[in-house]
């Protein structure tokens, strides 16, 4: 499969969604951690949401405990710390593995596509971003601690 949209994953509220509801989006891929020193990202990935999605732009966050236990709350503590805490309107899905054996197929896809420093294929740690295009091709990999208004020059380009 060269494309992310023959994955699917369940969100917050429990709902299977397939990823080629978003086909033809741009897409930005977030693990995602709410007791994590880069949580405060959550602020800057709604802004860029809220500045792009009308030009299709797609934010999918996705929950992961890998690192540190930093994510130990269930689907709704998750959502409502969310929605209280930064405002999250864009797509949350439920709590993942993003390394190992138990590696959800979409992150073992998105690390496949685009491997991080040296080729090293592992998600190192919370809010590990990945851009895709609008045909489903992955086109880049972000570090942690990259910014997501670093981003909006990348995201511009795909828009």
């Amino acid at each position: 499969m060269s494309d992310v949209y023959g994955f699917s994953a369940t969100t917050l509220r429990g709902e299977e969604r397939s990823l080629a509801d978003y086909r033809g989006k741009v897409l930005l891929i977030v693990n995602t951690a709410s007791k994590c020193g880069l949580t405060p990202q959550y602020k800057g990935l709604q802004a860029l949401y809220e500045q792009y999605q009308e030009r299709g732009l797609v934010i999918l966050g996705f929950p992961c405990d890998q690192f540190g236990h930093q994510e130990p709350g269930d689907e709704t503590q998750i959502s409502e710390f969310c929605e209280i805490n930064y405002g999250v309107s864009f797509p949350m899905f439920g709590k993942i593995e993003v390394n190992g054996s138990k590696a959800h197929p979409l992150y073992q896809h998105l690390k496949e596509q685009a491997p991080g420093l040296l080729g090293s294929k592992g998600i190192k740690w919370n809010f590990t971003k990945f851009l895709v295009n609008r045909e489903g091709d992955v086109v880049k990999r972000y570090a942690p601690t990259d910014k997501p208004e670093k981003l909006a020059g990348d995201i511009e380009a795909l828009l």
